[in-house]
């Protein structure tokens, strides 16, 4: 109990206590500057988030690490403001050309009175979604009378490599057998799972799922299998989920998180059709047609000892591989107008498009949360865009007007640059951009010519996708026609 009339911080010796070392394992990046915005702590957690070593970031100002100016970069608010920024979605680019998307906060470092620096903590997009719960705008959507809201008639893309996903779920969906589909988050594992549903001879059956992750272990049993009254302290009669989706479908989402006992108990009930209740001795028939999902490859998990081989085999008959929005980035249009219409709708909004600026850096971006993280960056600028028509890099976030182009190596369009302190001795921005611009626009000319106008052979001699060729086609006005050999006439 601490004394009365004391402060209870005056147990702790606040003098001796090494706080750095704390910042340094935290999850969270974390930045600390001078009044003047150099950099004098950077902890291991941003140097992941930026790409940056840690020795070639400290003792530079963060207008000198980041493409940011004095207006644009949060810690330069603060400086200037002398408050603080509370979790501002914020998407940047740093001198070694990663683009990273993060929640950051930064606030004022006083003594007493005289602002003497800034604290600035960053959130990793990817790690963040990853453990919030995100609504997906599900509650917007009827339901279709079966505990479903998806079919494949909402799912966006006509690439072909999604158009061959999407046909091989529908061929998929009509055998009883399980389906297991494989994607990283934020791919639509969800979106597919409930569209197999729809698409089934089970349509009019219920669809229940359950997120293996989200479930204690303790409790997830008994939420599978039902539970008996007296087996343990407060147990019910109650039917578990399998019980409830007989003559339907039931989705296991995220099935790496389940227990590997768990497992053998799941394993035995597929190969039985029977389920018993935890504390019973009864076993009930169920028909059940099983999706499961998993983020990474099976096989992988399998060496890992995540998952049992065996229920691999009863799982895993027919595996459905969503593509990362990195390899759609032909779709990335059609994704774009989607959201853009599906947020107007609910915003009262009346965007139209986005513009060219915003269109390249999410081509150069990596996008680690996929068309999840693309929904919810578009619905923040969207918030800040009020009544314009046209999503500029200024609604994005304070950090994007300064990006005026995404100035990529023209014979490596995925390559990153090595970190260092950006050259003071470049020609003037603008002038750079025009000559990388042109050298792009000849090195895909130059392929085009070599390999007669064939954009797969093409692309494939610059490294880059075919996706992103067709884009710096589009983008350069270049027609293929005129690459492409014309008989002789007779």
């Amino acid at each position: 109990m601490p004394l009365p009339n004391h402060d209870p911080l005056d147990l702790l010796d606040m003098e001796n206590i090494d706080f750095l070392s704390v910042l340094n394992r935290l999850d969270d990046g974390v930045i600390i500057t001078d009044i003047n915005g150099t950099i004098l702590f950077y902890n291991t957690a941003q140097s992941k988030i930026d790409g940056l070593d840690p020795k070639n970031v400290i003792g530079l100002k963060v207008t000198d690490i980041y493409e940011l100016n004095n207006h644009t970069s949060l810690i330069m608010q603060v400086i200037h403001q002398h408050s603080p920024v509370k979790n501002q979605a914020f998407l940047y680019r740093t001198c070694s050309g990663k683009v990273a998307n993060t929640i950051t906060s930064s606030y004022p470092l006083f003594t007493k009175e005289t602002i003497n620096g800034v604290i600035c903590f960053v959130k990793d997009y990817e790690l963040f979604q990853k453990s919030t719960p995100i609504t997906s705008g599900n509650e917007f959507r009827s339901d279709l009378g079966n505990s479903t809201q998806y079919t494949f008639a909402d799912l966006i893309g006509t690439g072909a490599d999604f158009m061959r996903v999407k046909e091989m779920a529908q061929k998929a969906a009509a055998s009883s057998s399980p389906i297991m589909i494989q994607g990283e988050t934020g791919t639509g594992k969800e979106l597919f799972a409930q569209s197999i549903h729809n698409h089934s001879p089970r349509r009019r059956e219920k669809y229940v799922a359950v997120n293996c992750a989200a479930i204690p272990h303790d409790l997830l049993e008994g939420m599978l299998f039902g539970t008996t009254r007296g087996a343990f302290t407060g147990a019910l009669d109650k039917p578990g989920l399998f019980e409830s989706a007989h003559g339907g479908t039931l989705f296991l989402d995220e099935l790496l998180a389940m227990p590997k006992e768990l497992q053998a108990k799941l394993l035995r009930v597929l190969q039985e059709k029977q389920v018993r209740r935890v504390g019973s001795v009864r076993e009930t028939p169920v028909d059940v047609k099983i999706i499961s999902s998993v983020s990474r490859d099976p096989r992988v998990a399998i060496r890992e000892e995540q998952l049992r081989t065996d229920l691999f085999y009863r799982l895993g008959v027919v595996i459905v591989k969503l593509p990362s929005l990195r390899e759609r980035r032909d779709n990335l249009e059609e994704l774009v107008t989607h959201f853009i219409k599906k947020i107007n709708d609910r915003l009262g909004t009346h965007i139209t498009q986005i513009s060219q600026e915003v269109l390249e850096l999410f081509i150069a971006y990596q996008w680690p949360g996929n068309i999840r993280e693309l929904e919810h960056l578009i619905e923040g600028a969207m918030n800040m865009a009020g009544q314009e028509e046209i999503l500029g890099i200024e609604h994005f976030t304070p950090g994007l007007d300064s990006i005026k182009k995404i100035e990529l190596e023209p014979l490596d369009f995925n390559a990153g640059l090595k970190p260092k302190t950006p050259p003071t001795d470049l020609p003037p921005r603008e002038g750079l951009a025009k000559i990388q611009a042109d050298q792009e626009k000849k090195a895909v000319e130059k392929a085009l010519t070599a390999y007669r106008g064939n954009v797969s052979q093409a692309a494939k001699s610059l490294g880059i996708s075919r996706q992103l060729l067709h884009y710096k086609i589009k983008k350069y006005k270049i027609f293929r026609v005129d690459f492409i050999p014309r008989p002789l006439k007779s």
